[in-house]
Parts: structure tokens; C-alpha cells; sequence
């Protein structure tokens, strides 16, 4: 002891203890993740082992990206020619990007579009087809309230906000179904998964070249967040 000070040293028992109660946390909280958005898929109709299967399909499926077509730039800015410091400094300068390749993300469009097949197909033939209204209405919402939420960032690409489009695809499954139920959490899961492709994926397509990326993927890095958000919100209400 020195000056009324108890210094204590942990034996090894303890420092290998306080590793595994970490590394025992790190491994629970992606499996309470993966248990609580499994559990709200099963809402929509599914059976445990495949709401988890459509969870770690899209989650593994986002990195995933399918080429479609490339598109060529018309223009690029142009350098102004005066010197500064911070030029003279930079060991190499970015060369301008001409060609964009535009993709199709398998974890973000591909599965999601399928799953909203599947459940718009077994909805009309449980609730017959007075769905396809609210559905239509909904994505047409979405589409146009992400489109107009949806950011283009050179040098990223195109940026969807995280919560607007699931909230709007909520909201419509709500309001345009008059409650919640299976009416509801199908029109606001294809609103939200359709809409939100359609709007800040399909629609921004034509400003993709002038942005300096190589790639573009609808559905995938700037958009991936969105869709898997509105998927989940669009199941608690079912």
C-alpha cells in the first residue's frame, strides 16, 4: 500500500474469464439480432427456419451484386489549373472514372422482390384481390416519397435515407388497409421493397453517370438499409 492506495493484480483465471464473457456477448447479440427479425418474419406467414433462412440470405446475398449493363459518362469536371499546396502534396491524383457498371444487388432487390411475390401471391388467395389496390397505392407512395428523400453523392453514388421509406411503406400498410393484419404487413412489406427499388434505385438511375463511381447497384450499398428496414417494420404490423 502506498499512500492509503491498494493496488490489486488479476490473476489469469480472471483475465480469461473477462475474454469470454466478451467474446460471449459479441456471439449474442448478432443471434438476439438474427432471433428478433426472425420473429417478425414469422408473422408474415413464415415457419422459423425459413424467416431465418430469408434473413441470412439477404443479409449474405447484400454483398452479392449482379451486373446488368454499363453506361459511359458524358462529361467529367474539369481541373482549373491552379496550383495548391494540398495538389503538390497528394503522391498521385484519382483518375476520372468513364464507365459505371449497373448492377443488381442480390441481398437488397433480388430476394426481397421474390419474397413479395411470394407473399402478394398467397395473400390473393386468402384475402382474394382486393389487395392489388392497397399495394398499388402504396408503392406508388413510397416510390415517390423516396425518390424525393434520396440523395446522389459524387464519388459514393446513390444515398437513401435509413428510416423515411420503411415508415412510409408502415404508414401506408396502416392507413390504406385500415389496421394491421395480414392486409396490412403485405402492403406495407412489397410498398416498401417495391417502391423504395423504384423510387431511390430505378428512378436515380439516369444521374449515375455524371457521379464518378464505378458501380451502381440497385438495391445495394446507399439503399440496402432502407429495404431491410422496411421488411422488418412491414412484419411487426401483420
Amino acid at each position: 500500500m502506498s499512500d492509503g492506495v491498494r493496488l490489486y493484480s488479476a490473476g489469469p483465471l480472471s483475465v480469461i474469464g473477462l475474454v469470454l464473457l466478451i467474446a460471449l456477448v459479441i456471439l449474442l447479440i448478432p443471434l438476439l439480432f438474427l432471433g428478433l427479425v426472425g420473429a417478425a418474419f414469422t408473422r408474415l406467414g413464415f415457419s422459423w427456419i425459413a424467416a431465418l433462412a430469408v434473413v441470412l440470405l439477404m443479409l449474405f446475398g447484400s454483398f452479392v451484386n449482379i451486373p446488368l449493363y454499363t453506361i459511359r459518362r458524358d462529361m467529367i469536371r474539369a481541373d482549373s489549373g491552379e496550383f495548391s499546396y494540398e495538389s503538390a502534396a497528394a503522391p498521385w491524383t484519382p483518375q476520372p472514372v468513364w464507365d459505371t457498371v449497373i448492377s443488381l444487388n442480390l441481398g437488397g432487390a433480388v430476394i426481397p422482390v421474390l419474397v413479395s411475390v411470394y407473399l402478394l401471391y398467397r395473400a390473393v388467395g386468402v384475402l382474394g384481390t382486393t389487395i392489388l389496390g392497397p399495394v398499388g397505392a402504396g408503392i406508388v407512395i413510397v416510390a415517390v416519397i423516396a425518390y424525393f428523400a434520396t440523395r446522389s453523392v459524387p464519388g459514393y453514388g446513390i444515398k437513401a435515407p435509413l428510416f423515411i421509406p420503411g415508415l412510409a411503406a408502415l404508414l401506408c400498410g396502416l392507413l390504406l388497409t385500415g389496421g394491421t393484419g395480414l392486409l396490412a404487413g403485405v402492403t406495407a412489406f412489397v410498398a416498401g421493397t417495391a417502391g423504395t427499388l423504384l423510387g431511390a434505385g430505378i428512378a436515380w438511375l439516369p444521374r449515375v453517370k455524371d457521379l464518378e463511381v464505378p458501380q451502381a447497384s440497385i438495391g445495394g450499398a446507399g439503399m440496402f438499409g432502407a429495404i431491410f428496414l422496411a421488411c422488418i417494420l412491414s412484419a411487426l404490423i401483420t
